[in-house]
Order: C-alpha cells, then sequence, then structure tokens
C-alpha cells in the first residue's frame, strides 16, 4: 500500500512494538502514564457527571496453567482480568475483549477509548485479560532465563481461550454472545490471530497497528523516522534531516577519532566510555531521543517534530549565534535529561546488560526483559541503521541489537531468523487466511 509523506508521521505510532532502547522504551512509558493519568480525569468528570461509574467494574485473577500444551504439568500463575458490565445488555449482548500487550492492565482499560465507547453503543460486556508475564501476571517462579520458556504468543492466545470459556461459565453466556476482540500493537497482532486460530470462539476482531508480519531487521523502523522528519505538513525539512545526519556523523567521528572522553563529558553520560560497545550504546541512545520525539509527535508532555527541527536546524530564538549540529544534539540530551529529572546520560553497555538481566519486581514491572525475550524468540524487530535512508549512524547493526540474545537468554544469533520465519508461518504473516478482521494501520 503507497503511503504518502503527509501519513508517514502518522505510521510511527504504529512501530512502537519495535525492540526499543532504554531511552525510547523510558519515553515510551513516561508517555503511557501520562495517557493513563489523562483517561482517569476523563473517567472521573464523568462519573461526577452521573457517567460510567467505576463501581461497573470488577477485578479478578484467573490461574492459568504456565503450558496449556503439556498436561503433564500441573504449575499455574495468577493473571489479571477486568470486567465492565455498565452497557451490557443481558443476557443475550456482545462481549469486547480488550486483549492487554506487552505491558501492565488497569482499571482504565474498561473504563476509557474507542472500545468503550463502542461498547456503551452496542450494549456489550468489557472484558480485558493481561497478557502473561507482564504486569502483575507474572510467573511465580520468576522471569529468570529459565522461567521464561512459557512466554510466547501461541500460550497468550491459550490464555484467551481459557478465558473465554471462564467468563462465559461465570456471566452464563451462549452462543448469542458474539464475541469481538480488540487490541493494538502487538495486542493488535493476538487479536488478529485469536480471530483466525479460534474462529468458533471470536466472530470478529479489531487489530489496530498490528504487527502481524514479524521482522528480524527492522530497518523501516528508522527509515519513516528519517522520511517523518523530512515532513513539511508536521515542521520537518530536509535540512532538518540533514542537520540530524550532520550530527551523528560529527558524534561518530569524535569517537573514532579517539575523542571518547571529550564526547562522554558533552553529552554528560554517567560513565567514562571503555569499550565499542559502550560507544553503541550512547549512539543507540541519541537516536532513541529522536525516534521517539517522532513516535510521540504533539502529545502532551513530549516535544514536537516542529520543535525538534527548530532546535536542529539552528533556528530557536533561543541560540542566536550559530551553533554546529553536534552542539544542537548536546542541547537535545540537556532538555531530555531535564524532563526525566536526570543527572547523567547512561550510555554503558554493562548497565544496559544488567538492566535486562536484573529480575526484581521494580524492574520487571516496565515488561522490557520480556519484550527482548519475545523478540528474540518469535519477532524480530530489532531497528537497524545500516539501511542509507536511516538518519543515524551505521554503528547501530543488526549484530549489535541481537548478540544481546545471546548474552541474556542464551539464544544462538543463528536461530533468530528460523525463529521469526517460523512466527510467520505459524500466523500467516501480511497474508493470513483470515476473515471478519479489522485492521486499522493508519
Amino acid at each position: 500500500m503507497y503511503l504518502s509523506t503527509g501519513r508517514l508521521t502518522i505510521l510511527i505510532v504504529l512501530l512502537s512494538y519495535a525492540c526499543a532502547g532504554r531511552v525510547l522504551w523510558r519515553i515510551r512509558e513516561r508517555v503511557r502514564e501520562a495517557r493513563n493519568q489523562k483517561a482517569k480525569q476523563y473517567v472521573m468528570r464523568n462519573a461526577l457527571r452521573g457517567n460510567r461509574p467505576r463501581g461497573h467494574t470488577k477485578e479478578g485473577l484467573l490461574h492459568q496453567p504456565l503450558d496449556h500444551f503439556d498436561s503433564n504439568r500441573e504449575d499455574t500463575f495468577p493473571q489479571k482480568f477486568f470486567v465492565n458490565d455498565q452497557y451490557w445488555d443481558r443476557p443475550d449482548g456482545p462481549v469486547f475483549l480488550y486483549i492487554g500487550g506487552e505491558g501492565p492492565l488497569s482499571e482504565i482499560d474498561v473504563l476509557a477509548g474507542h472500545h468503550v465507547d463502542m461498547a456503551e453503543e452496542h450494549s456489550a460486556l468489557l472484558v480485558a485479560l493481561e497478557h502473561r508475564f507482564y504486569g502483575d501476571s507474572i510467573n511465580p517462579e520468576g522471569l529468570e532465563t529459565e522461567n521464561l520458556s512459557d512466554l510466547s504468543s501461541q500460550q497468550a492466545l491459550a490464555d484467551l481461550v481459557t478465558f473465554h470459556r471462564h467468563i462465559s461459565d461465570r456471566y452464563s453466556l451462549s452462543d448469542k454472545n458474539t464475541w469481538i476482540s480488540f487490541g493494538g500493537s502487538y495486542a493488535g497482532a493476538l487479536s488478529a490471530w485469536l480471530r483466525g486460530k479460534f474462529p468458533h470462539l471470536i466472530y470478529g476482531a479489531v487489530a489496530s497497528s498490528a504487527p502481524v508480519q514479524a521482522k528480524l531487521d527492522f530497518s523501516t523502523f528508522n527509515k519513516v523516522v528519517g522520511l517523518s522528519l523530512m515532513d513539511k505538513e508536521v515542521g520537518g525539512s530536509e535540512k532538518c534531516v540533514s542537520d540530524v545526519w550532520e550530527a551523528f556523523a560529527a558524534v561518530e567521528a569524535a569517537l573514532i577519532g579517539g575523542n571518547e572522553s571529550q564526547v562522554w563529558k558533552d553529552f554528560s553520560c554517567c560513565e567514562d566510555p571503555s569499550s565499542l560497545d559502550d560507544q553503541i550504546e550512547l549512539i543507540s541512545s541519541l537516536a532513541d531521543l529522536i525516534a521517539g520525539t517522532v513516535e510521540y509527535n504533539e502529545i502532551e508532555g513530549t516535544m514536537s517534530i516542529d520543535e525538534l527541527c527548530v532546535l536542529m536546524t539552528n533556528q530557536s530564538e533561543k541560540y542566536e549565534e550559530e551553533i554546529e549540529a553536534y552542539d544542537r544534539l548536546v542541547k537535545l540530551v540537556e532538555i531530555y535529561r531535564e524532563v526525566e529529572g536526570l543527572p547523567c546520560l547512561l550510555a554503558s553497555h554493562e548497565h544496559e546488560l544488567e538492566e535486562l538481566m536484573d529480575t526484581s519486581d521494580d524492574v520487571v514491572a516496565s515488561g522490557r526483559r520480556q519484550w527482548y525475550y519475545q523478540s528474540c524468540t518469535e519477532f524480530g524487530f530489532f531497528q537497524t541503521c545500516e539501511d542509507s535512508s536511516c538518519p543515524f549512524s551505521r554503528m547501530l547493526t543488526l549484530r549489535a541489537a541481537t548478540e544481546l540474545c545471546t548474552q541474556l537468554f542464551g539464544i544462538p544469533e543463528e536461530k533468530l531468523p528460523g525463529n521469526v520465519a517460523f512466527t510467520n508461518m505459524y500466523y500467516g504473516g501480511d497474508h493470513p487466511q483470515t476473515h471478519r478482521v479489522l485492521y486499522v494501520n493508519v
């Protein structure tokens, strides 16, 4: 399908499932929290007006098998779900199933959103299920590597089937109750796959921004970033892309030229550089700042593409004198650190490994370790910059991204293409053999 440049900045929002670095993941978490807070305010305002009272929502736990496909195993994990029956036309009204993805589920997911508006319109029972091993639905044994083998999209679909049976029993549902599934990003793919694999349970599916075609090398992500920065309709320009490229070229030249200490000082890095991996980590963090701006353009609390390009093309009134592209990138990092309240910029590969290997509750809650595992075992979506259209540094290679699969989980890099190929064969890739699925992509 052809996309005009005016629509490319919309497309980047669809790529949020890409295997991102910690800076981009941090930006996403902040945006997600801001969206949740905004949704909560919306719900509270409506509650004060007598609409959508929260008393109609119920939270529960369903004890699911850790492995649906091995009858010899009896171990389970607690899976969180929510129900909102405020709009339901009992007993034969439809059921809208909201599918959780690579992050925590909350009560807001059955109180606000387009699917909730549609549930009100169609008198539907709203139910939502958190994805296994994310949020509060964690394996009791923890998320050490040996306990992650039960984390997969296939097991997640089986969870949804069991949940379907649980809700049907609990609310005495019958064949008269039409089920429609909803999901966005990775959960959007799950929505489509659920309909494809279990059409006797799910009548139709809405798959928003659904990455149904797994890709190991996801160079498209940074290609769209570059094209979005050129889009005049949102404040971009060819000069903006050119100056971004110039800034990254200057950083790379300084690193290659042996000026690592000065670069680390300029960007206020937390540690001194000690390896090529640290240099790649810094480049990745800088690229994440640009990509995060494009992905969340004009969303409350983030810089817009227009503001970014004003800064990177030296058109800001704050800087009357001409400053080099490199120094403008330094200014961007200063702004990011101020917004995030960070004393310095993390750029240590060792620290990145430690963070992704950490299985303590406060780190696991973000879901980043779990999603990296699924990226290695099923989907890929590694953001690279080896394509000529990428506006960043060629140091961001597929090898640099995929070697973490071995370091973190002991998964050989040569196995990754086969893992991605199996996913596409199993679900049908971008040619699924299914119908009554609404793909909302742009």
